[in-house]
């Protein structure tokens, strides 16, 4: 046939195009986000995503960014790793403050979101493991906002320190809810028992495989500096590659990854490997793409359940933080600031109401809705939370005198 070598349509756009969208769009949002001072360039970055999106003007629809999930994954595999670059384990043991906050703000947010929602009438079981989601804290809002105000101190290295055992202790707690649902779904037994375990320590296996070989490897070729980069992102995404052909959790074994390479190395090799300005590529597309995931029928809908659980966890992060703080007899203002950079909440309760969809995806609906609600609120909300929270702590601009 004539004309056959051009394109048939209808057109749609393909995960490449998406990725380029994302950045360019993103950027443009960046910028305009950078002309006022109070406004945190993520937020550019969503706004632009949102008018993008389904509920915007559809340039991207909805099951364009379900086949482009894969940048999403990467972006927040990296992310991931890189927070848990940040956990030296045995800092936090010798330290009775970060061992007793991470508790205590995590009993209070999972006891009252799960008491709220079960309160306002959700099932015990959802409102159980929506507390459990809920006990995460965003990683790419605390990294991205410090970075772009050049923050440094005690409240930011305690803050790095929290939200890593944050996304750990939600995970943990993820997988202790799970049985149940198993058990209210009526699957097999052996479902019910080995499945939430093989995901548990499946992810924390390939981890501490990975990270060995990734130290081993940095150990062998520590005179070729120049590939150490190369080394951390091919562990990266080999980790994310071999978790999702393992099936097991995309988001624990990034994490993982980083913990288990920060607390191998008695000398630093790649644990304090620069990403460079090209790790800025990967915060422009998580927030551009969940900008564009944003729903707002959901969030009218389930809005009074959403702005509960947005209230409850804040206080229960917050509080939990400075009543720690006060017993520990730190500083008030750095418990204050610390408190209020666990707030925020995006990519791993994205990743972990992704994984009840597919594990559970009759009874899912509800567990999406809510927490998706809440995290559009929290991603409005977190990042100048984030940033007031660094300027109340003095620690802007610290990182650039500290380096020059």
């Amino acid at each position: 046939m004539p004309f056959d070598f051009l394109p048939a349509p209808p057109l749609a756009l393909n995960t490449l195009a998406v990725f380029g969208l994302l950045l360019g769009f993103g950027a443009v949002g960046g910028y305009i986000a950078h002309r006022f001072e109070w406004l945190p360039s993520i937020t550019g970055f969503m706004l632009v995503g949102f008018a993008l999106g389904p509920s915007g003007l559809g340039v991207i629809s909805a099951g364009t960014l379900a086949e482009s999930r894969v940048l999403v994954d990467i972006a927040l595999g990296l992310i991931l790793y890189r927070l848990g670059l940040s956990l030296d384990v045995r800092a936090v043991l010798r330290s009775r403050f970060l061992m007793a906050a991470a508790a205590l703000e995590s009993i209070l947010t999972l006891a009252g979101v799960w008491g709220v929602l079960a309160l306002l009438g959700v099932p015990s079981l959802t409102a159980a493991l929506i507390g459990a989601i809920t006990i995460s804290s965003s990683p790419a809002v605390l990294i991205h906002v410090s970075h772009e105000l050049k923050a440094a101190g005690p409240v930011t290295d305690n803050a790095r320190a929290l939200v890593a055992m944050n996304n750990v202790i939600a995970f943990l707690v993820f997988i202790a809810v799970l049985p149940g649902l198993f058990a209210a779904a009526q699957a097999p037994w052996q479902n019910t028992v080995f499945s939430p375990l093989y995901r548990l320590f499946g992810s924390l296996l390939l981890a501490v495989a990975i990270g060995y070989a990734l130290h081993r490897l940095a150990r062998m070729s520590k005179q070729a500096t120049q590939y150490r980069l190369a080394l951390v992102i091919g562990a990266v995404m080999l980790a994310l590659g071999l978790a999702q052909m393992l099936n097991l959790s995309m988001l624990l074994a990034p994490l993982a990854l980083g913990i288990v390479v920060r607390n191998l190395e008695k000398k630093a090799l790649i644990a304090d490997v620069e990403f460079g300005e090209a790790f800025e590529l990967f915060f422009i597309a998580l927030f551009v793409f969940a900008g564009a995931n944003l729903h707002v029928h959901e969030l009218v809908k389930y809005a009074p359940l959403a702005f509960a659980l947005v209230a409850v966890r804040s206080l229960a992060k917050w509080g939990g933080v400075l009543a720690t703080g006060t017993a520990c007899r730190l500083p008030r203002e750095q418990s204050r600031s610390t408190g209020l950079l666990l707030i925020p909440m995006a990519g791993l309760a994205i990743g972990l109401v992704n994984t009840t969809q597919s594990l559970f995806p009759d009874a899912s609906a509800m567990v999406s809705a809510i927490v998706l609600a809440a995290v559009a609120i929290f991603e409005t909300i977190g990042p100048p939370i984030a940033a007031q929270a660094f300027r109340m702590a003095g620690e802007v601009g610290k990182a650039a005198d500290n380096h020059g």
